[in-house]
């Protein structure tokens, strides 16, 4: 099963060009049909709302397009951002490896994205969230398990090396 692809959205629902529409991750395409088929989602686009952002480490401004932007029937709308679990916490570890600076870096765009998102949604009296592997669950937008995910092989036994034929 791919992680990502073309997704062909329902072009009633749909706000924008339909025939650009990405996903980068199996949790987008989830989320994705989900809007697509929920009854209470008046429209939805992704990476269409575009969002300025400062980003502490380099000391300059970038543009964020931000996953999904939903209107709901009700009127409400909503910026949603879907992300590892992972990448919402600060990283942890030994703080001299090359994983813990990449992931530090990471978090450090995340927060900088997502405080200019909340200011950006609340200047326009919307809402921004983050959607994890675990609110898409809870939601009940993504199953318990995620086909195609591998199931843990058995331990490899070690290798041994035939006996060499005696001529």
């Amino acid at each position: 099963m791919a992680y990502s692809g073309r997704y062909k959205p329902n072009i009633k629902k749909y706000r924008g060009n339909p025939d650009t529409v990405v996903y980068r991750s199996m949790w987008e395409k989830y989320a994705f049909m989900w809007c697509d088929k929920n009854a209470d989602v008046k429209s939805w686009s992704s990476e269409e709302t575009v969002v300025p952002y400062y980003y502490d480490v380099d000391k300059k401004y970038h543009r964020y397009f931000v996953d999904l932007k939903i209107t709901f029937k009700n009127g409400k709308t909503v910026l949603v951002e879907i992300k590892p679990e992972k990448e919402t916490a600060p990283p942890t570890g030994s703080r001299k490896t090359k994983r813990y600076i990449s992931e530090a870096l990471t978090y450090v765009k995340n927060m900088n994205k997502w405080e200019a998102a909340h200011s950006f949604a609340n200047d326009r009296g919307w809402e921004f969230q983050v959607w994890t592997e675990n609110t898409l669950r809870k939601m009940g937008i993504m199953p318990k398990e995620t086909p195609g995910k591998l199931k843990p092989m058995k331990p490899l036994q070690p290798f041994r090396k035939k006996p060499k034929k005696k001529i």
